[in-house]
């Protein structure tokens, strides 16, 4: 009996434990959401409250009026998706010759694409800059792009790494003793069974780019080009100041995409595709 007790005590724990830090998680996007739809009287007050006593959408068409923000997420939409789509298609094949021909090759590269994550935007952007100079690709979505999947393309091949290594040999062995080659074994076999691992590794890549904004403020110096992260800057004032209400409406739109796209294929994330996997 007091070792039932103490398993359920230890369970409501970690349930508080989980409940406190989500909150912990929600609140800057809560507040962020009650700022959004507070009229300027309400924004202004010495004693704010959560819930807006006078909801408003002029943030909303405030933000739009002041800013270009259907352009700045159509250019962070192209972008975002062009570097998941290409930092998937490269890591896969990558990661799969890592996983399945063990050396020290492979370990030298596997290292070296945990240590590349550490180092911070400020060491690489001159030689980036200078690339793309050269290339002819500053102030340009495709520059832009590049650097995207250059920077997200380690981590991605990092995490498909371990999702090649979950698929048994097994499968592939039975491929390869039908007649199948590498490349049709990769296709056929082993790609539909990385089906979880690719799209959270194309979610992560996505996210990063979405809500990246120092390359983006870097490279791209016309208006015309600038992404969502960079536009939402010019709600500032000069001297600092924020335009608080459109400010919060802009960012909260900058917010819908990916909650979206996490919600749609969160079960993809979490479901298993292994468990029916067998050779007929």
């Amino acid at each position: 009996m007091t070792a039932l007790r103490t398993g359920r005590a230890g369970r409501a724990a970690q349930y508080a434990a989980l409940l406190c830090y989500l909150v912990f998680l929600a609140f800057p996007f809560l507040w962020l959401v009650s700022i959004a739809f507070k009229p300027a009287a309400e924004l202004g007050s010495l004693h704010p409250t959560w819930i807006p006593e006078d909801p408003t959408l002029d943030n909303f068409r405030q933000a739009f009026d002041e800013q270009p923000l259907l352009r700045a997420a159509g250019n962070s939409l192209i972008a975002a998706l062009a570097a998941a789509l290409i930092a998937v298609t490269v890591a896969t094949p990558m990661a799969y010759v890592m996983a399945r021909r063990r050396s020290a090759l492979t370990t030298a590269a596997t290292g070296w694409v945990i240590v590349s994550q550490a180092f911070p935007f400020v060491l690489v952007i001159i030689p980036l800059f200078l690339v793309l100079k050269n290339l002819h690709l500053i102030n340009t979505l495709a520059g832009l792009v590049a650097v995207y999947v250059t920077w997200s393309l380690p981590f991605a091949l990092w995490m498909l790494v371990g999702y090649v290594r979950a698929v048994p040999r097994e499968l592939e062995e039975a491929a390869a003793v039908d007649g199948a080659g590498r490349l049709r074994v990769l296709v056929s076999v082993t790609a539909p069974l990385l089906a979880p691992g690719l799209v959270a590794t194309g979610l992560f890549a996505f996210i990063t780019a979405w809500n990246e904004f120092f390359f983006a403020l870097v490279l791209l110096k016309s208006a015309e080009k600038q992404t969502l992260p960079v536009v939402l800057t010019h709600f500032l004032g000069a001297e600092g100041a924020a335009d608080l209400g459109p400010l919060a409406a802009a960012a909260f739109l900058a917010t819908i995409p990916s909650l979206l796209v996490f919600a749609v294929i969160q079960k993809r994330i979490t479901g298993g595709m292994l468990a029916g996997a067998v050779k007929n």
